[in-house]
């Protein structure tokens, strides 16, 4: 029942902080569209120029290899040199995924500091006779 007494004190400032929140919310999506897009443009040539280089190096080491007895070692050589690369790629991406803000780290911690404000507003008394009397209240039982 207390809360309802007190819900037309909290909510200017509650309706305050819905506001603010969806205002966050909307730059946090916003730097994270910016933020994949570029990410996976910058992948996508990477990954587009790796390929044909690789392609024709592979090209290159079996042209040289081919009218000799080291054709199928070179071919092998050059698979296993894909799955070090693969490897490496791997371990690199979850390196860099660590070092990433988490997704909505703003609103997260806005909201942190926002209900310890909210908890304040809700367990403050409305008349200072109600405090007064609680904190003797309080002195009372701790000489008790």
């Amino acid at each position: 029942m207390r809360v309802l007494w007190l819900l037309p004190k909290a909510a200017p400032a509650l309706l305050r902080h819905i506001g603010a929140y969806v205002e966050l919310l909307a730059l946090e999506l916003d730097r994270s569209r910016r933020d994949q897009t570029f990410n996976i443009l910058a992948a996508v040539v990477a990954g587009v120029c790796v390929f044909f280089a690789v392609l024709m190096g592979c090209v290159v080491i079996i042209a040289l290899t081919w009218d000799t007895p080291y054709r199928v070692p070179a071919v092998a050589w050059t698979g296993g040199a894909f799955l070090v690369v693969a490897v490496l790629a791997l371990i690199y991406r979850s390196n860099a995924m660590k070092g990433q803000q988490p997704f909505l780290a703003t609103v997260k911690r806005e909201w942190a500091e926002d209900a310890v404000v909210l908890e304040n507003i809700i367990d403050e008394p409305d008349h200072p006779r109600e405090q007064s009397s609680a904190q003797s209240r309080e002195q009372a039982r701790a000489q008790s």
